[in-house]
């Protein structure tokens, strides 16, 4: 009976402990998560070839290029109307760079190279048939 009193008290104390440790793993994230953030906007890089689509936490979705960077947000300019936009590195969710059509390069690529078998398999029976 004592151990369990004794155990049972324990966990009362210990529980605001936990709780506080709990809060600090959060912050802990939020401040990667932030870096994070940082990192993907240096990779993008600044001007008017910089263009990107910025996901907010809320869901809301922002498209331009990124105009200049701070320590805690970066401005981002409409493609179109040119208007500014604020946005704080601990709003951003994700950060996709739009540095034109990656399926469609794919689709280049793969139709040249089939486009050069092709030919090396026409041009290969054409020197066979001569023998």
């Amino acid at each position: 009976m004592k151990r369990l009193v004794y155990l049972l008290s324990l966990l009362l104390v210990l529980t605001p402990a936990a709780r506080s440790f709990a809060a600090g793993q959060k912050t802990d994230n939020n401040a990667a998560k932030i870096e994070k953030a940082k990192r993907n906007v240096a990779k993008v890089g600044v001007g008017s070839k910089a263009r990107a689509t910025i996901t907010l936490n809320d869901g809301s979705k922002i498209k331009g290029y990124v105009y200049s960077t701070g320590d805690e947000d970066f401005v981002i300019r409409d493609r179109k109307t040119d208007a500014p936009t604020t946005i704080r590195y601990a709003d951003v969710k994700n950060i996709d760079d739009d540095r034109g059509h990656r399926y469609a390069k794919m689709a280049v690529l793969f139709v040249g190279i089939g486009a050069a078998i092709t030919l090396a398999a026409v041009f290969g029976a054409i020197a066979a048939n001569e023998r």
